[in-house]
Parts: C-alpha cells; structure tokens; sequence
C-alpha cells in the first residue's frame, strides 16, 4: 500500500497522539504547517477547548530577519514568541508541545524556540 506524505504525517500524528494530552494547566501546544502560514493553538482536550490560538499571516508581521533567522522560519519563531506572550495573558506557563507529525526542525523548531523565548516551558 503507498501512503502519501501528508497521509504519514497523519498516521504519525495519530501515534503521537496517543501518548499526549493537555490539561488545562498545562494546555497541549498543537502546530499544523502549510505552505502558505503556520497555525498554533493551546488547547485543553479534557474540556475540548482552544484557549489560544495564532496564525503567521494575523499574529506575525513580516519577518526580514530574527535571531539570524530569515523568512518562514523567522515569521515561525515570531508566532511562537507571540503564542507566548497571548498564553502568559491567560496565566499559562506550561505546555505539552505536540509537533504534529511533523519533523522537528526549520519552522517546528524555530516555533518551539519562540515559544520557549517567549516564556513558556515544556
């Protein structure tokens, strides 16, 4: 059987899932990756809740450079620095980084980096 690459991404996605849950003290920080943007969200799955969110093209303004970062990968360090700050708002310090199947590194990571800067810890 052949699988798309998003197909085991989704598949992978599923396995990881298992094993991960957020809480509302310590929300899940969950990231989907497209082409065009990068979408974050905390969530709370014992409530099924979103309590933040953010998006590169509404959240982040555009990023020439950041921390020797330059285009997506900068606009995805932005966005996490400001999923920080939005989460420090509501009173959250603590995540679950739930990666989405997607490989850690370039903007998962520099996401991850952000949101660390930012504040939060996981």
């Amino acid at each position: 059987m052949i699988y798309s690459k998003n197909n085991q991404r989704q598949r992978r996605h599923r396995r990881i899932r298992t094993h991960l849950s957020g809480t509302a003290m310590r929300p899940r920080l969950s990231v989907h990756r497209s082409l065009v943007g990068m979408f974050a969200q905390l969530i709370d799955d014992t409530n099924g809740k979103t309590i933040v969110s953010a998006h590169t093209k509404t959240d982040v303004k555009k990023a020439t450079a950041a921390h020797d970062r330059s285009g997506k990968v900068a606009q995805s360090y932005l966005l996490g620095l400001a999923l920080a700050e939005k989460a420090k708002a509501k009173g959250i310090a603590s995540i679950v980084f739930d990666r989405g199947g997607y490989r850690y590194h370039g903007r998962v990571k520099a996401l991850a980096e952000g949101a660390r800067d930012g504040g939060l810890k996981f």
